[in-house]
């Protein structure tokens, strides 16, 4: 330790002597340890910090799987599976909802989940005040209580800890708030802010159909997934056998909820790391690279002290300690680069990236960015250590200090560690240009709707006063009718759901084909207004759009898209066609629903996902139950003549005119709405073309120092062709010959990395090849003329050496 400590401040007495070398190392590695570690904590508060729950692991998101797609729970086989189960600790229903708020003063929707009475037991998580839901509130009639998260209770309520016990008014009722849970919990399913329980009806629980829960399970301990799956197949089995009709095709499944929730992030993130990854990596053979210049330039001094009697040994630990030193010092400051970083990172990041707002630099961030530092210092201070132990020390002294005993032969090492730079860079910037590709692609593509001048917004009306469908058609319709009198605005409508939002699926069975299940095919449910398809242009394609004449009591109609026309009628025109769906008729079976247009698909899943079968119905026909699918919940969307927020004002006076205690909430233009749609592809694209161009420079200056290096060592020799006769040209051809080697051999390797790993980015990637050759090509273009740039330099100097000076120094 002694003699560690004397190589320690041995080292950084030397580097004092060299203030730009030590300069520039620190700085090149406080930048790359700072972006690693800010893009380490990412990854790990999303990918690896642990839920806010007792024993995590044990969690399981309980799902069915219908014809290979994984979706929510009917309650009926919830209910029976619970009773069947003998594997789970906890099975409990959740449902995401949101709910009007009122208060004194302004109402509030407010994110919130519906949940079974166990939920809080299930997660292992206490309330920091007040108690837990009890035993039988989540029975009808016993289940006005309500949770509240900690942000909600310090917004909405200044932190009063008196709130236990008293009533708040939810959707126009009350309700009694029995808890406040910890600030812990910064993590929920829904984004929830509060939690009502969930209370089904003896005629819900034997409801089979009707597929919208989110269950969540807690394993018995010591039980494996392999007994659960097999356990899970066996229920699956006795359910299809007792309601074929519902559960013919399904299965049930449970999956570790933490690998559910960041199962999309996790290719993204992984390539963020990786790319930053390499970035350090280039950094490190740069530094090396200087390393070994400078080890070259301290060659006689290192020969002296070998032959004073230092051993190998002592050589080597000199050498590290200062590479150890550099990197110290580049280490602590880029965890101060980082904590910067992670700020911005959450800053731009998508907002729907989970616990993105987690990331911070804490106990295991720091951990890491002192292994990355320790690993940094050892990988661009190994080889700089064994060259000059190497250099033992007759041959260094015989030729007075020059070139480490090769003044003329170019360092194969420091050729290697640039070309290994360019091969990097070439990966870096093909993987870039590829999600550059796909953003231009999602850029030009047609949404099937025109965002321009268009404001969307939410209300969810309360369940006092609106229990009656005939209610809740006849408010939305009045608000709809409003909009479209009001002044600055084009055309207004309503939809269940719109365009980029999802949206819940209904199966829908052709005439012709028999009325099974087998049969459905699996559509998107759309209710709107007349006037929804003229405010959002979306284009008729063949018939009519809805009418005022299409109301309740009238002939059953529907409009389709393009998407559900082909597979329903493939090569037919589906005008008049019947459809069964949603709902019952008069005589107890699927009720029938005309078609009486066809519109063009929209990408309502997103931008980058294919079209899906979609249907509308008009809201005035909408089936009784829709309403408790979707929570009295509407998407209201007006075109404007100006600057669409502009309108926010008259949206709210409309809304105010129908019921002065529903609040409008999520407002934004559907060009906000596109945008946030692709803002993971966006985050993605900037980080890795950021990291690209780092890597690109760094490439340049290695490129640049190792020619640079190559002229200096070789001066004696380019006097002597010089004054043998050669021309600058032929000196200049001499050099860049050098420099095209070394370049040729990277991109060949760079390119044979780019084939490989690209291929991990295929799940990214939007209509462009992960082999894409346009951007393969303009990623060798360009790095070749960086390249041949930073190589031209040194070259030049090369040509203009004065044979006379050159040999005066010999």
């Amino acid at each position: 330790m002694d003699a560690f400590l004397k190589s320690l401040r041995f080292a950084v007495r030397s580097l004092r002597k060299s203030p730009t070398l030590a300069g520039a190392v620190v700085l090149t590695l406080a930048l790359c340890i700072g972006a690693t570690t800010a893009i380490f904590s990412v990854v790990y508060a999303v990918l690896f910090r642990p839920l806010p729950f007792a024993d995590p692991d044990q969690i399981l998101l309980f799902r069915e799987v219908w014809r290979g797609m994984p979706g929510d729970v009917s309650v009926g086989n919830w209910a029976d599976t619970r009773r069947q189960d003998r594997l789970f600790q906890y099975l409990v229903p959740t449902q995401g909802a949101s709910l009007n708020l009122a208060g004194s003063d302004q109402p509030e929707n407010v994110p919130a989940a519906r949940v079974g009475a166990d939920f809080f037991r299930l997660l292992g998580v206490r309330p920091a005040l007040g108690r837990d839901f009890a035993a039988g509130e989540d029975q009808p009639g016993q289940d006005a209580v309500v949770m509240l998260s900690d942000q909600l209770w310090r917004r909405r309520f200044a932190a009063d800890r008196s709130i236990v016990g008293r009533e708040v008014r939810l959707e126009g009722q009350p309700y009694t708030v029995v808890g406040v849970m910890p600030k812990s919990l910064d993590y929920t399913l829904y984004g929830e802010e509060l939690w009502v329980p969930i209370a089904f009806t003896p005629e819900r629980l034997a409801m089979h159909d009707e597929h919208y829960l989110a269950v969540l399970g807690r394993l018995q301990p010591g039980i494996t997934q392999q007994q659960l799956a097999a356990e899970l197949d066996v229920i699956s089995r006795d359910l299809a056998q007792r309601y074929p009709q519902e559960n013919n095709q399904r299965r049930l499944e449970a999956k570790p909820l933490h690998d559910e929730l960041v199962r999309e992030y996790r290719p993204r993130l992984y390539v963020l790391l990786g790319a930053v990854g390499f970035v350090l990596l280039i950094a490190c053979a740069n530094i090396a690279n200087l390393l070994l210049a400078r080890a070259a330039a301290r060659s006689h001094e290192t020969a002296i002290r070998a032959a004073l009697g230092a051993g190998r040994g002592h050589i080597v630990r000199q050498a590290l300690a200062e590479s150890l030193v550099l990197a110290a010092a580049g280490g602590a400051l880029g965890v101060f680069a980082a904590y910067w970083g992670v700020t911005g990172l959450v800053a731009i990041g998508p907002a729907d990236v989970p616990r993105l707002a987690q990331a911070r630099v804490d106990g295991t961030v720091l951990g890491f960015a002192v292994l990355v530092t320790l690993v940094s210092g050892l990988v661009f201070g190994i080889a700089p250590a064994l060259r000059m132990a190497a250099n033992f020390p007759h041959q260094a002294l015989k030729e007075g200090g020059r070139a480490m005993g090769s003044a003329g032969r170019r360092d194969r090492l420091r050729s290697t560690l640039v070309v290994a730079e360019i091969a990097l860079a070439l990966v870096l910037l093909t993987g870039a240009g590829l999600l550059i590709r796909t953003g231009i692609a999602l850029d030009t593509i047609d949404p099937g709707f025109d965002p321009r001048n268009v404001l969307a917004a939410r209300v969810s009306l309360p369940l006092a006063g609106y229990q009656e469908p005939e209610q809740v058609q006849r408010a939305f319709l009045t608000l709809a009718e409003r909009l479209e009198h009001a002044p600055g605005i084009l055309a207004a409508g309503l939809a269940s759901v719109a365009p980029l939002e999802g949206g819940g699926s209904n199966g829908l069975v052709p005439e012709g084909r028999p009325l099974e299940f087998a049969s459905a095919i699996n559509s998107m449910l759309r209710l709107v207004t007349p006037g929804y398809f003229r405010t959002m242009h979306i284009t008729l394609r063949r018939g009519r759009t809805f009418t005022a004449e299409d109301r309740a009591g009238g002939p059953l109609v529907m409009v389709i898209n393009e998407a559900l026309a082909r597979e329903a009628w493939p090569g037919e025109d589906p005008i008049g066609k019947r459809v069964a769906c949603c709902e019952e008729g008069s005589d107890g079976r699927p009720a029938w629903k005309v078609v009486v247009g066809v519109v063009g698909n929209t990408r309502s899943m997103g931008l980058a996902r294919d079209p899906a079968p979609e249907f509308y119905l008009p809201v005035a026909q909408a089936p009784r139950a829709a309403w408790n699918w979707l929570d009295r919940t509407m998407t209201v969307a007006v075109r404007t003549s100006g600057e669409p927020i502009t309108a926010a004002g008259a949206l709210r006076d409309a809304v105010r005119a129908v019921d002065p205690t529903v609040p409008v909430y999520n407002i934004g233009t559907m060009d906000q709405r596109i945008t946030a749609s692709l803002s993971q592809t966006r985050f993605s694209t900037m980080l890795l073309t950021v990291f690209g161009g780092i890597a690109l420079l760094l490439a340049a200056i290695g490129v640049y120092g190792i020619i640079s290096y190559g002229v200096t060592q070789r001066v004696q020799e380019i006097g002597i062709r010089i004054a043998l006769g050669a021309q600058g040209r032929d000196v200049l051809t001499l050099v860049m010959r050098h420099a095209a080697v070394l370049a040729g051999l990277g991109l060949m390797l760079g390119l044979a990395g780019a084939l490989a790993l690209t291929r991990l980015l295929a799940g990214l990637l939007f209509r462009v090849s992960p082999t894409d050759p346009p951007t393969f090509a303009v990623g060798i273009v360009v790095l070749t003329f960086v390249a041949v740039l930073a190589a031209a330099l040194p070259a030049r100097r090369a040509a203009r050496v004065d044979p006379v000076v050159a040999l005066r120094s010999e």
